[in-house]
């Protein structure tokens, strides 16, 4: 029996319903235990605070993509993760690493296999892209990452399946089929889709990704197993593992805030921001400290898509502060910062 502790690489693009599909994970009484690393893409971190981490492991990495440039923080933390876990009286089960949006998953499948701690104490269970169903299309059109998450997953969970006809649906799904056509797709509603059938079922195949990237099982410069002569020439004979880069036309604008909001203004400010910037924005998220309100009222916008609402209590102690992040391109921060600071509730002096 094998005994090392099983990896989900969750993966898709910004918008997808990653967030939505590890909620469900951790919601559900299966009686398994997760830890969990989530990486974003940003200057603040949103993603962790929108988690039910329950007693889980949480860890956040949002200082660079998880498939570049923050590849020895993952490997650092995986180590940390399992050294706890030795000592721990309430052991995880399993591991679960959500992406950003805009991450290749192919560098982070291949950390299991390249570090040799690692690849002794966990396996690789499965690479899962969530797919966005209303927007796939758009994003095959202009951005390559869509691509290769759904080239690279051995499943599929097509999302948001009811915003589009079931002739759509098919399109779609022939679509994914020609980019990939192993991998079997789970139509989804809310990432409604059912656990059993994504999780702990050995669907990564070693073989098949070795085929799509010849050079997978090659060590990067910086990871275990990759020798490197400082003094050698830059073309000492390696062939490149990784050669993504990200659209430099998407950035990302981080608002916080002290002050707490005008409930009405700050929904009117998202409202307008959506509809006049929709296009351009691939990802928004946010969590508000609506004045005179005991629970934060969290949103998540998608393109020309908004939805909100008030969700938990604030916690005892927990500092009240609004944090918004926009990914996307051709963003104005001075202007998106100049809207958002005037949606501060007006106080009695």
């Amino acid at each position: 029996m094998d005994k090392r502790i099983p990896v989900t690489v969750l993966t898709g693009y910004l918008g997808a319903g990653k967030t939505t599909l590890l909620n469900r994970i951790l919601s559900e009484d299966h009686g398994r235990r997760y830890a969990v690393i989530v990486n974003e893409f940003g200057e603040i971190g949103i993603d962790n605070d929108l988690i039910l981490s329950a007693d889980e492991e949480l860890f956040e990495m949002n200082n660079g993509c998880i498939c570049c440039t923050v590849r020895g923080d993952l490997i650092r933390t995986l180590h940390t993760l399992l050294g706890q876990r030795a000592d721990s009286d309430k052991p995880f089960d399993a591991i679960i690493v959500e992406t950003t949006g805009l991450a290749d998953p192919g560098p982070v499948a291949q950390t299991f296999f390249v570090d040799p701690f690692l690849h002794e104490r966990t396996v690789l269970d499965s690479v899962t892209t969530v797919v966005d169903a209303l927007h796939i299309g758009l994003r095959l059109a202009d951005s390559f990452e869509a691509a290769e998450q759904i080239a690279f997953a051995d499943q599929i969970v097509l999302n948001k399946t009811e915003l589009v006809t079931e002739q759509e649906l098919r399109g779609i799904e022939a679509r994914i089929a020609r980019l990939n056509p192993l991998a079997p797709i789970h139509r989804a509603q809310r990432a409604n889709v059912a656990l059993d059938r994504v999780l702990h079922r050995g669907g990564f195949d070693l073989e098949r990704i070795a085929a799509l990237e010849p050079h997978f099982l090659q060590a990067a410069h910086g990871i275990a197993g990759h020798v490197h002569d400082e003094h050698c020439p830059p073309d000492h004979g390696h062939a490149p593992l990784h050669d993504h880069a990200h659209d430099d036309q998407i950035g990302s604008v981080a608002l916080t805030s002290q002050q707490p909001m005008d409930h009405a203004a700050v929904s009117r400010w998202l409202e307008a921001v959506v509809a006049e910037q929709g296009p351009h924005i691939l990802r928004a998220k946010g969590i508000i400290d609506v004045h005179c309100e005991p629970k934060r009222l969290v949103f998540q916008a998608v393109h020309m898509l908004l939805e909100g609402d008030l969700q938990r209590p604030w916690k005892t102690g927990e500092a009240r502060r609004s944090r918004i992040v926009f990914i996307g391109r051709k963003l104005d921060a001075t202007a998106l910062q100049a809207g958002f600071d005037a949606c501060a509730a007006k106080l009695p002096p």
